[in-house]
């Protein structure tokens, strides 16, 4: 998301006039939070690549990002301080991965994606030269992975700009409150809401997580342009508990 790197950037500040021309609405929720730097949050976790940033997107489906984080931590802590690698994952028991907080289908569903990687069949170069619609699509062809998990993968590892989570209730909340909708938007609303602020869905995303965690309410965790609580599942398997 190279134009969500902190709002001093000329870059970030190119995409912040952009989205105050393109929606007026989003320009009131820029203005009223001058200070929020988007991707802040990513300091108190790990350096990520694709798949230790899908790692962590699994390990927080239906969690807060700080209670992933501490989750993340002990999962370092079991790899000597740091993220494992594909092979690493996979050489280890699946009930020592669980001792982390990890429930035994985000285990699963970890083990699947390790494979992948090890056996080359998915890199982090090979993603960084996909679309994100084929990003995706492949994917969300593994048992436990859907839009969601790949959205925060797109946004933390790859850095892609243009990223929107429709189905997370917390954004959903911050749209029905910022638009002053009598109803909460479905996954579509938001996208037809959205489609203004392309090129730059992932900046006006954050600042709509930030309104979110302006209400003590939302199920947002502090810290402030996390990736928040998924709410809503990624398939009907994947819901991680």
């Amino acid at each position: 998301m190279s134009a969500v790197t902190g709002a001093a950037t000329s870059g970030n500040s190119q995409a912040l006039a952009y989205l105050r021309s393109a929606d007026p609405v989003l320009a009131q929720v820029i203005d009223a939070h001058a200070d929020f730097e988007p991707r802040s949050w990513l300091r108190e976790l790990p350096a990520m690549d694709s798949f230790g940033a899908l790692i962590f997107m699994v390990t927080g489906q239906q969690l807060s990002v700080r209670s992933a984080g501490r989750i993340l931590a002990r999962i370092q802590d079991l790899f000597g301080g740091r993220l494992p690698s594909p092979a690493a994952l996979l050489a280890t028991d699946p009930g020592e991965l669980m001792k982390t907080g990890l429930s035994r289908r985000k285990v699963a569903t970890l083990r699947s994606v390790a494979e992948k990687f090890d056996d080359g069949s998915l890199s982090d170069d090979g993603l960084r030269r996909l679309s994100d619609e084929e990003i995706l699509d492949q994917l969300t062809a593994i048992t436990g992975i859907g839009p969601w998990t790949v959205h925060g993968m797109l946004i933390i590892a790859l850095d892609r700009a243009d990223v929107v989570l429709p189905g997370d209730l917390a954004l959903r909340k911050a749209v029905q409150r910022s638009y002053q909708l009598d109803h909460l938007p479905s996954q579509q609303e938001v996208l037809s809401i959205a489609e203004p602020w392309r090129p730059y869905r992932s900046l006006a995303t954050a600042y709509l997580f930030q309104v979110a965690l302006d209400d003590p309410g939302a199920p947002v965790a502090a810290g402030g342009g996390g990736i928040p609580a998924r709410t809503t599942p990624d398939s009907p398997v994947s819901d991680g508990v």
